[in-house]
């Protein structure tokens, strides 16, 4: 059970840290822009706010499965949020390289 749960975890942070960068109309999923189009800036702030929320989510498993949170110092946060660029970077890549290439 336990096997089930981090995968279904993972598969929320991949999906998760890709969204802002597959979703170009909508800031925050509520917010339409000015411009049309979300900007960069746009899509950082919202990468970061669903960075946030998988670390709930994350939270929320590890209290419910142990029964208690363990503290964590720096390094852990530092550690996860480079695995969280690493899970954003299938998404960028399409959002900034690849889509543009395909439209030539």
């Amino acid at each position: 059970m336990n096997t089930a749960i981090v995968a279904v975890f993972l598969l929320i942070a991949l999906l998760a840290a890709n969204l802002p960068w597959l979703n170009n109309s909508r800031f925050l999923i509520f917010i339409t822009p000015k411009q049309g189009v979300k900007r960069f800036w746009m899509e950082f702030v919202e990468w970061l706010v669903l960075y946030v929320v998988v670390g709930l989510i994350a939270l929320g498993l590890e209290n419910k499965q142990m029964g208690q949170l363990h503290e964590q110092d720096w390094e852990f946060y530092a550690t996860t949020l480079c695995l969280f660029v690493v899970f954003a970077i299938p998404g960028f890549v399409y959002r900034h390289t690849l889509k543009h290439y395909l439209k030539s």
